[in-house]
């Protein structure tokens, strides 16, 4: 069973729309599947169709009331996937789970339940480096970076890479980078192509092969509730993802 944590404290650089293609691919490629929603904007759950208006629990309540995360646990449209959505109240929980004792522990300790009926878990966490992802980064053993090709791709990276060694040392000492897929790529500029090789230098050998371009059709999908691959099977935006989800994938079997 593998656990990643899917982070950038940086909005806008493809984290929401990597977690919902990723995890929908792998579930297509016969993998059990789980998508955690730890963003209170609930990007992951409504571009699943998940009609966050209408839920009567979320993550908040698993996190802030301890309710059992296996009730909270939704089916989606693809076979082998599911979600755990997340509800307009999360956005309380960082204020609410200061108090709580353990508080960086609650998502771990929620998670043993469900771990066995999953080959993969994916947790996309809110575009910060609070109480939430350290949350996620207590409780799973890789991070996964999606990481723009714009000018300021480098940004706060340093600062992801010091949070994930305080973590490693005081809280997960299983907690690895298992690295940066690039996002956002647009081929007809020089500055794509330094911001590439900027990135590989940072990350070195963690950094996947495969590049997600910029593509208008990725951008759409959520606004249907749809994964690129039900939207537009033939654009390169879901070509882009098949080959980063294979790549992925044959991680998981070393």
């Amino acid at each position: 069973m593998h656990t990643f944590a899917i982070a950038n404290q940086k909005g806008g650089v493809g984290k929401t729309t990597t977690a919902i293609n990723l995890a929908y691919f792998l579930a297509r490629l016969g993998y059990r599947v789980l998508l955690m929603d730890l963003d209170p904007q609930g990007n992951a759950s409504s571009g699943l169709a998940i009609d966050r208006s209408q839920l009567q629990q979320s993550m908040y309540n698993v996190l802030v009331e301890g309710k059992n995360l296996k009730e909270v646990i939704v089916k989606t449209g693809q076979e082998l996937l599911d979600i755990a959505p997340a509800s307009l109240d999360l956005a309380g929980a960082e204020i609410e789970m200061i108090s709580l004792e353990g508080r960086e522990f609650l998502l771990r300790e929620a998670m043993q339940e469900i771990e066995p009926f999953y080959d993969a878990i994916f947790v996309d966490c809110p575009p910060s480096l609070g109480i939430l992802t350290i949350n996620a980064f207590t409780a799973v053993h890789g991070i996964l970076v999606p990481v723009q090709c714009e000018y300021y791709a480098l940004e706060g990276l340093g600062q992801l890479m010091q949070t994930v060694t305080l973590v490693r040392e005081s809280l997960n000492p299983a907690l690895e980078v298992e690295g940066a897929v690039l996002t956002m790529y647009d081929g007809r500029t020089n500055l794509a192509r330094e911001v590439v090789e900027e990135v590989r230098s940072f990350f070195g050998h963690r950094i996947f092969d495969t590049i997600i371009p910029r593509n208008v059709r990725l951008a759409e999908a959520p606004g249907f509730g749809q994964s690129v691959f039900e939207y537009a099977p033939d654009s390169m935006g879901a070509q882009a993802y098949r080959a980063f989800a294979e790549e992925f994938a044959s991680r998981l079997k070393k």
